[in-house]
């Protein structure tokens, strides 16, 4: 998303016209309009006085690069239904190919087994049902990812 597309929707998520932001920072609606539209960029003060009147930290409103609250978002309009018609591996083999192809290579059974263990452990240890289990596991496996990558940039 473009620094003004991300100003646009930080103004509409306030309830806000361009007229009314104008008026607030002693600034032209079309000045509004050129920021919202990329011609020109708001300065640091004014970019302050955005992020204020928005709500918003400075970081995130300059952070246009990926809204992680749009994603958040998604996340929590999609309902199970939905996310269960959809292909994760496929979806996601796009950005990381090994996931088409390490079927033909890994004796999946093997894994699935020390992998069946670990969440019947959780579930008689913890008492979480299967999905719990499951979430469970996966975030653990996220952290030991996160810790080897800190670990080889160190």
């Amino acid at each position: 998303m473009s620094l003004g597309n991300h100003l646009f929707h930080a103004r509409k998520k306030k309830g806000l016209s361009q007229e009314e932001v104008a008026e607030k920072l002693g600034i032209s609606r079309q000045t509004v309009s050129k920021w919202e539209t990329d011609e020109t960029l708001p300065d640091i003060c004014q970019s302050k006085r955005l992020a204020v009147l928005y709500g918003l930290s400075l970081d995130e409103l300059v952070e246009f690069d990926i809204d992680v609250k749009e994603i958040q978002e998604v996340i929590d309009r999609t309902s199970e239904e939905v996310s269960d018609k959809i292909d994760w591996t496929k979806a996601w083999s796009k950005k990381y190919p090994i996931l088409a192809m390490y079927q033909r290579e890994v004796d999946i059974s093997c894994y699935k087994t020390e992998l069946e263990k670990l969440l019947c452990d959780l579930e008689k240890k913890y008492g979480y049902n299967e999905l719990d289990s499951f979430l469970v596991l996966k975030d653990i496996l996220a952290a030991v990812w996160k810790d080897r990558k800190k670990k080889t940039s160190d």
